[in-house]
């Protein structure tokens, strides 16, 4: 008798030990804090993610018969944004929201840091906040899964520093993308006549360290080359991929005499990364390489059109 008063005692600190660690448990995982509705089919997202250490937007088009913590699930478009913009950019600078193939799809459109590079940051060896591929590809997946309707079947495409991001995650992740497309994308950061530089000028010019994302790219070449799609491009060629960009000469959008060395450089990464891709026997590979044409949005907008068949035919979407 002795021993159960003993015993039950015990077991009632426990229990309440239990009880007070579940709420500590829940705070510590993503969660959504907020949803804003924005139009019929534009559905804001707020969401506190630990791997980030703060909250993060995301913007979702949802699909004809959507509805939240719905009881089926669609094809899932990743959309990522460039260097500077924002989880709004796609909306706001092209005609997304009207293209009829895309009513089939929820499109997902997260924010990623004007200079986040879709990586988990090294962070000079200590690693932690932000990992933006973390809270991406299992925080808000997860999510995207569990309460708006998100399927297994996904394609990813982005431009810029997006680009880089849709092929670095298909490459990092294989069987988690049907497809990837890069629109002027950076995806040869280890490209040897300027790609690191570039790299670092971002970063820098958006007010980071340069070298906490992934080092040194001499010292730290290694963690460079984990995240390089030229380097990746093994992973690459086992599905359908898309890669535009234009030669940083003025094109049908752009003013007389405009020019982007940012375009001429992408340009020569994209080609480095189609030959490699070419050079591992590679027969699903798209290239675009329309000749004049800068950095700038109206390209951006016809080449998802032109990629739209790809992508949403990877995971069995008429486009």
């Amino acid at each position: 008798m002795r021993r159960l008063l003993l015993t039950l005692p015990l077991l009632g600190v426990i229990a309440v030990l239990a009880l007070s660690a579940a709420p500590a448990q829940a705070r510590d995982a993503a969660r959504v804090v907020a949803e804003r509705r924005i139009t019929a089919r534009q559905l804001d997202l707020t969401v506190s993610s630990p791997a980030l250490g703060r909250t993060a937007k995301v913007r979702m088009l949802t699909p004809d018969g959507w509805r939240p913590r719905p009881h089926r699930s669609w094809p899932v478009l990743w959309l990522l944004h460039g260097c500077c913009d924002d989880y709004t950019s796609w909306t706001a600078n092209t005609d997304l929201a009207r293209i009829p193939a895309l009513r089939r799809v929820l499109v997902v459109m997260p924010e990623g840091g004007t200079a986040g590079f879709y990586s988990d940051w090294w962070n000079h060896g200590t690693r932690g906040a932000p990992r933006w591929e973390t809270f991406h590809l299992t925080e808000l997946r997860q999510l995207l899964e569990r309460s708006y309707g998100a399927g297994p079947g996904r394609s990813v495409a982005g431009l810029s520093m997006g680009g880089f991001g849709a092929l670095s995650y298909a490459a990092r992740h294989p069987g988690m993308f049907r497809a990837a497309a890069s629109y002027s994308g950076v995806v040869d950061p280890l490209y040897q006549h300027g790609g690191p530089a570039n790299v670092l000028a971002i970063v820098r010019g958006q007010g980071a360290d340069p070298y906490a994302l992934w080092g040194d790219p001499v010292a730290d070449r290694t963690v460079w080359a984990q995240h390089d799609p030229y380097v990746l491009a093994g992973a690459l060629r086992r599905l359908p991929v898309f890669l535009s960009c234009g030669d940083g000469t003025a094109g049908p959008f752009d003013p007389p005499g405009e020019t982007s060395a940012y375009e001429t450089l992408f340009l020569a990464e994209s080609r480095h990364v189609a030959d490699r891709l070419r050079a591992l026997g590679d027969r699903r590979l798209v290239t675009d390489f329309y000749g004049h044409g800068t950095h700038n949005w109206p390209y951006w907008q016809r080449e998802l059109h032109r990629s739209l068949p790809m992508l949403l035919g990877a995971m069995g979407v008429r486009s």
